[in-house]
């Protein structure tokens, strides 16, 4: 394991995460409702900049067993998020943006994924870029990222969350006491 698997890794994650970008942008004709408040902005910011900070701190010159260990566990990890945020993607089919909108046909989607967590796209987000730093080997490239990464999406949940709430009352409020934010309650 060395460097050129986390590059090829974080380069294939940034060209989606890209695509994504430009082509599941709300559409103006179909969106009742947007309030993205710079969050998808501090995302994209938050993201960029830690992981290129957190290249900076890796460890690439020592490669034992316990290291050669995290290296691999990083890549699965990264595999895992793909593999959640796509899956939740798709399941929301039309209904995902990367803009926080309300569409007017907009469902709430409660099947799949979204059984059992409200937001699996951002623990696929949120898996992936842990597991980039952790592919690092380096604590301080795991701190760089987690942390600023989590404040952001926080904030960004709790836009979503807000704009899902006045559009679909009490049967959002329902399925929010049914389910997790992400894997647990955090505020």
């Amino acid at each position: 394991m060395n460097i050129v698997i986390i590059k090829y890794l974080s380069i294939i994650y940034f060209l989606s995460e890209f695509v994504l970008m430009i082509f599941k942008r709300s559409k103006k004709e179909i969106t009742k409702t947007k309030s993205d408040k710079y969050s998808l902005l501090l995302l994209w910011i938050t993201i960029v900049s830690t992981i290129t900070a957190a290249f900076f701190k890796a460890n690439w010159k020592v490669w034992n067993q316990t290291n050669i260990f995290f290296a691999y566990l990083g890549v699965f990890i990264i595999v895992i998020g793909a593999f959640i945020r796509w899956s939740a993607i798709l399941q929301l089919k039309k209904e995902f943006t990367v803009d926080v909108s309300i569409s007017k046909e907009h469902k709430l989607k409660s099947d799949g994924f979204y059984k059992y967590i409200r937001h699996p796209s951002y623990l696929g987000l949120y898996l992936i870029c842990v597991g980039l730093s952790i592919g690092m080997n380096s604590i301080w490239s795991f701190l760089i990222i987690s942390i600023p990464l989590s404040l952001a999406l926080l904030y960004r949940i709790k836009i979503g969350e807000n704009e899902l709430a006045k559009e679909f009352g009490d049967l959002y409020l329902n399925y929010k006491n049914k389910t997790k934010k992400i894997f647990f309650e955090i505020y």
